[in-house]
């Protein structure tokens, strides 16, 4: 996939990751599509590893998306738990 599938593929999981993980998170639409893109990267890497399949083949394919907001929802609770514990602190 190019770049701007990545983009793509990142906003939209870290959009639909927040969306089941509601909350309030201290990061806009820059971190959403961050946490998207590194969420689709390590779920990616965790299906291969795991599964030992390319789950990260086509844009338009199921696996691709599973993986991407599985991996952005985990992210996504590492993040909140580390911006948690620093903001308590």
């Amino acid at each position: 996939m190019g770049i701007i599938a990545w983009i793509l593929l990142g906003l939209i999981a870290g959009a639909i990751a927040k969306w089941v993980m509601p909350g309030r998170d201290p990061g806009g639409i820059i971190v959403t599509i961050l946490i998207g893109i590194g969420g689709a990267m390590l779920g990616g890497f965790l299906g291969q590893a795991i599964f030992g399949v390319d789950s990260l083949d086509g844009f338009f394919e199921l696996s691709t998306w599973i993986t991407a907001i599985l991996g952005a929802m985990l992210l996504l609770f590492l993040y909140r738990l580390i911006t948690g514990r620093r903001s308590h602190a």
